[in-house]
């Protein structure tokens, strides 16, 4: 194991009626209210799309798999502790997320992936 950064990955899906109110409150008040915890180096939203891959002399079509959620948030991180920080805790409760959005979530991963060099 090396030392960081660490990434998060917070997935998850919307019911389509609050997608557009998704989308507002994370980009204007859970990102920046995150962007602020100590340890959190950077913030970036993703979406899964399919793609086509060149591999063995060919080429291969890669679909989105079956399940996978929308939406995604990484999360670069200096370590695991920062998910456990008071100021972490704060900043995933404050403005609307907690009760205009977050109900209308589902389908949510959160996933932490550590530094790893290849060796035990």
């Amino acid at each position: 194991m090396t030392d960081g950064p660490y990434y998060m990955l917070a997935s998850m899906d919307v019911d389509p009626s609050h997608e557009s109110l998704f989308h507002e409150v994370y980009n204007e008040e859970h990102v920046p209210n995150l962007a602020r915890v100590p340890g959190i180096l950077s913030i970036a939203r993703l979406r899964p799309i399919s793609f086509r891959l060149a591999i063995g002399g060919g080429f291969r079509e890669v679909e989105v798999p079956s399940g996978e959620p929308a939406f995604t948030a990484m999360y670069t991180l200096t370590g695991p502790e920062v998910l456990e920080s008071e100021a972490f805790g704060a900043a995933v409760e404050e403005g609307r997320w907690p009760a205009d959005v977050r109900p209308h979530t589902r389908n949510r991963r959160h996933v932490l992936y550590a530094p790893f060099d290849g060796r035990k």
